[in-house]
């Protein structure tokens, strides 16, 4: 039996703000992969990661983040030329995104493995999301992340959500794949992203016009992105104050 609507949450940058872990496992990787030493990082690189986190679409980027700012690249010049600045790096050094990714999951993985608790510990969700969540009788999460980090996130903060409504990492599908799968399932849909070029990407699928497409002015974005959005008659720019007490 159909169900008559749903909300659907993208996750990091939507409902949890993971950017404390983002930094430490790439400072982690960074230190493996180029042979720094595990001292402390300066609170100004910390700083400038987290400025420059919406240029990351994959996780292999992370570290290259930290690498070009140790590199000299200003982070001026990371924002207007990321993906050739990225690319450059790969290059100079014989690595592969696939290579680096593959470290970014190991370090992970054994962190994980060594000190679970001390992992969740670095995600923050927003304020008043948990509780709204809790709130709805029904609803989705669409993310990149892998399902069980989610699921464990979830857990830790007092929401038990069937994992059937967690649509992860490992399916291995473009969002707006999932939402076309999705559709025969509700009335309507309702999506929520931080990242405004995904948002453009389901936008582009004439068979998800019916979908209500959002756009998380909290998460991991660029005021050019709020920007564009507002210009845009699909896609509606939201605060978090709105979206919670909507």
């Amino acid at each position: 039996m159909s169900l008559s609507s749903v909300l659907a949450f993208d996750f990091d940058g939507v409902v949890c703000n993971g950017l404390r872990e983002y930094f430490q496992t790439s400072w982690r990787v960074y230190s493996k992969i180029w042979g720094h030493d595990q001292d402390l990082p300066s609170r100004e690189l910390e700083s400038a990661f987290s400025r420059l986190r919406p240029v990351v679409e994959t996780g292999w980027e992370m570290p290259i983040v930290i690498h070009a700012l140790e590199s000299g690249f200003t982070e001026s010049n990371i924002l207007s030329d990321w993906s050739n600045i990225a690319l450059e790096l790969l290059h100079h050094h014989r690595l592969s995104p696939l290579d680096v990714g593959q470290v970014v999951d190991e370090v992970r993985d054994r962190w994980i493995a060594q000190d679970l608790e001390q992992w969740l510990s670095l995600h923050d969700f927003y304020p008043g999301m948990l509780d709204y969540l809790k709130s709805l009788d029904h609803f989705l999460i669409i993310s990149t992340k892998e399902a069980r980090f989610i699921k464990a996130l979830l857990d830790r903060n007092g929401l038990d959500l069937e994992p059937s409504r967690i649509y992860g990492k490992e399916k291995q599908r473009p969002k707006y794949e999932t939402l076309i799968e999705l559709l025969p399932n509700y009335s309507h849909i309702t999506f929520i992203e931080d990242r405004l070029k995904t948002l453009q990407t389901i936008a582009t699928h004439t068979e998800l016009d019916s979908v209500t497409l959002l756009f998380a002015d909290w998460g991991y974005s660029l005021p050019k992105d709020h920007d564009l959005a507002q210009k845009s008659d699909r896609i509606q720019l939201v605060t978090l104050p709105e979206f919670i007490n909507g």
